[in-house]
């Protein structure tokens, strides 16, 4: 008993630590944007990048958790915009409205995740970057994943609902991720213009698709 008590503090002493962690990585991305290097994470925590390493493999595995803590939070806000107690082409805009505000709030966590750093510096003593696009596929078709999830449990797309939803889920992460990009770079129009223009395109067969039947919410 007490070696299962021990071995539970342990676990939860290390998960405090990887959220300490993490939170010291989330500090300097705000700062440094796609610059961050794991001097600088290694740095802010206080520790060397051995430890750093330890806790998380390797820089591939640290970015692949800064991107799942960022994606959890993402979904989370998107399935409670597309859960608001509203009309269905309010909910679309909200959902829209969501995702470009959580990149508006944090480009440089933005810009992180899905863009990689300019290396100016190409001598042997640089250290390497992030490999972001081996990294940000990934991220994307987990987020279209989860949205075709949350079409076909909410939208009746008749006998292939579930491959039209997957194919909606991913063509609307695919458009929300490049037109927010372009958008966050060149700001040719504002925030409220982008989600009704992008709403539009939309909403044809959108409109005319029926609700299933959703326990505790209203359809998409």
């Amino acid at each position: 008993m007490e070696t299962a008590r021990s071995s539970e503090r342990q676990r939860t002493a290390a998960e405090r630590r990887r959220r300490e962690l993490l939170e010291a990585a989330d500090r300097v991305v705000l700062r440094d944007g796609p610059q961050a290097s794991m001097n600088a994470i290694a740095a802010e925590a206080g520790i060397t990048k051995p430890i750093l390493y330890r806790h998380f493999g390797d820089k591939g595995g640290l970015y692949r958790a800064l991107a799942k803590r960022h994606t959890d939070a993402l979904l989370s806000a998107l399935r409670a915009a597309l859960d608001a107690p509203a009309e269905r082409r309010a909910r679309v805009e909200a959902t829209l409205d969501t995702y470009l505000a959580a990149i508006e709030a944090r480009p440089q966590v933005y810009r992180f995740l899905m863009h990689p750093a300019d290396t100016a510096d190409a001598s042997p003593s640089a250290e390497q970057g992030f490999d972001v696009g081996r990294h940000s596929a990934p991220l994307l078709r987990r987020l279209g994943e989860e949205l075709g999830q949350v079409i076909v449990e909410r939208v009746d797309l008749g006998p292939d609902s579930e491959q039209m939803a997957r194919i909606w889920g991913h063509g609307i992460v695919g458009m929300m991720h490049a037109a927010g990009d372009w958008w966050l770079a060149d700001r040719p129009c504002s925030r409220e213009r982008l989600v009704s223009s992008l709403a539009d395109l939309l909403w044809g067969r959108l409109a005319e698709a029926g609700d299933r039947d959703v326990k505790g919410g209203p359809g998409f």
